[in-house]
């Protein structure tokens, strides 16, 4: 006996005939995205609806969430008006052999089955990310900007998506149609209801500043370590007592930071989309990010984890500034998971399935006190803590972490009559020379793929940052004298070549790697 096509029925013994002239596809296939990270691969959703018993069958590795998109994809189907094929249906997420994760894959799912029933009668030409609700309402994914940035680089130039991702594909240059239903994205493909696609977001407003250098009385040393951080990227450690202006000074540094420029927004933007934070008013981020984690946090807050590796404060921090107040605080494990990402400005998430690699580029700034009782060399306070009591609390601090640490300065208390001194720099003046000096940078280092002196290789150091003969001397005497290692001196030449940058000398001068040191040397 020949096979035959079940007939599609609304209720029990109503049954209707199939729509005439149906142009059914035999296999269907919708472009989707793949994301492991920041890294992503195009996925071919390849939708075949064949003869046989019922059954819907998602294969090429998918993970649990993506095999509930069975469930979620009849609902919604039905739900939409639309019938679900009472037939095989067999979905490949192609290709087969990388693990697929997410709810990123139900719209394209969906899209193939009705091509494939022959209920959509168009090829679906554009990359498709969302998730559906069991009504057909299209919901947002995580990791949209570098889905449609791939997307873009391999030729497919729209984008079908949920209504608030619709903002962070427009801002990547994508042709981005945002729809609220399944609904309203088949009547969109089939042309019976066309929608325009969505307009780039206005950028942010920029941000007032949290804290003004103008408000902050005395400390002259630390301002002008501040400066320093802000220009070169360095990392800075501010030790003092309690309540001498540490967290105040860190909070100043958001806004002598320079803007960043189109790249870095992008970069930045996408980590922030895969950790499911971008506003989707303002997807495409104009400010530097400044995150201050508490001090509880673990290791996987801080540097990333989980199951799918997901990324922590230092990679939401890229191209920003991380702030670690109370940094003994930490745990010295938690702690030494930056070591890596502090060298290398990005950090690997590897587990047993797959890697996940985030950039982690950023301007560590931290805070504590000198003792547990935070008197330790406070001439207004006896410090009541016992020796040993202080020297653990400094144990908490690996070696190799502090030497990562390019300045470490001393914030002392105030008199008084400190707290009345007129004539204080702002931030705004301080910033024109921050940003004077980045501009030396970007000229001196373009071609080299860095922007900023903490950036440099060892050989840039070595052709950059000569010093003249009182400067040689000094190193020389600077390792004996203080047993710097290696990474030490090449870290304060950095930072001599940026304190030569702000005061504008082509050549660094033995008193700007003297500053250098100095600054290098409390802790």
């Amino acid at each position: 006996m020949r096979d035959r096509a079940p007939i599609a029925t609304d209720v029990i013994g109503e049954s209707r005939s199939p729509t005439p002239e149906v142009k059914v596809r035999a296999v269907a296939r919708v472009w989707a995205c793949a994301l492991w990270g920041l890294e992503t691969a195009l996925v071919t959703v390849e939708v075949d609806v064949a003869n046989g018993l019922p059954a819907f069958v998602v294969v090429g590795l998918p993970d649990a969430a993506v095999q509930e998109a069975r469930e979620r994809v009849r609902a919604a189907i039905r739900n939409s008006g639309y019938e679900f094929p009472l037939r095989r249906v067999t979905v490949n997420l192609a290709p087969a052999e990388r693990r697929k994760e997410g709810t990123g894959f139900d719209l394209a799912i969906a899209l193939g089955i009705l091509r494939a029933s022959g209920q959509l009668a168009v090829d679906v030409e554009a990359l498709c990310l969302g998730e559906l609700a069991l009504d057909g309402a299209l919901r947002p994914v995580r990791g949209t900007m570098p889905r449609v940035r791939h997307a873009l680089a391999r030729g497919i130039a729209a984008a079908l998506l949920a209504s608030a991702n619709a903002g962070e594909a427009a801002a990547c240059g994508a042709d981005a149609y945002g729809f609220g239903s399944l609904r309203e994205a088949v009547d969109h493909v089939a042309g019976s209801a066309r929608v325009a696609p969505t307009v780039a977001p206005a950028p942010a407003p920029p941000e007032r500043p949290a804290v003004d250098l103008a408000d902050i009385a005395g400390q002259e040393t630390p301002k002008r370590a501040l400066e320093i951080a802000a220009a070169g990227a360095h990392s800075l450690l501010l030790v003092g007592p309690p309540g001498t202006g540490k967290t105040m000074l860190a909070r100043a540094l958001p806004s002598l930071l320079p803007p960043l420029d189109h790249d870095e927004a992008l970069a930045a933007s996408a980590v922030h989309s895969v950790a499911g934070l971008v506003d989707p008013r303002h997807p495409l981020l104009r400010s530097r990010p400044f995150r201050a984690p508490h001090h509880t946090a673990s290791h996987l807050a801080l540097v990333g984890g989980g199951s799918p590796p997901r990324p922590g404060e230092v990679s939401l921090a890229h191209a920003g500034a991380l702030f670690l107040d109370e940094l003994p605080e930490f745990s010295r494990h938690v702690l030494d998971t930056l070591r890596e990402p502090l060298e290398e400005g990005a950090i690997t998430l590897s587990r047993a399935a797959a890697a996940a690699t985030y950039p982690a580029r950023v301007t560590l700034v931290a805070a504590m006190n000198p003792c547990p009782c935070g008197h330790a060399g406070d001439a207004a306070a006896p410090c009541t803590c016992l020796p040993d009591a202080v020297e653990r609390y400094h144990a908490r601090l690996s070696g190799p972490l502090m030497d990562r640490i390019d300045l470490r300065v001393h914030v002392p208390r105030l008199a008084y009559e400190d707290l009345r001194d007129v004539g204080r720099e702002s931030t705004r003046t301080v910033r024109e020379r921050v940003l004077a000096a980045r501009e030396r940078m970007r000229e001196r280092l373009d071609g080299t793929g860095r922007r900023t002196n903490a950036e440099m290789t060892v050989a840039e150091v070595r052709r950059f940052c000569r010093v003249d003969t009182e400067g040689d001397v000094l190193a020389r005497d600077a390792m004996r004298a203080r047993r710097l290692s290696a990474r030490g001196v090449h870290r304060a030449l950095r930072v001599a070549r940026t304190i030569a940058d702000l005061a504008l000398r082509a050549t660094i001068a033995g008193e700007d790697l003297a500053l250098a040191l100095l600054l290098r040397g409390a802790s």
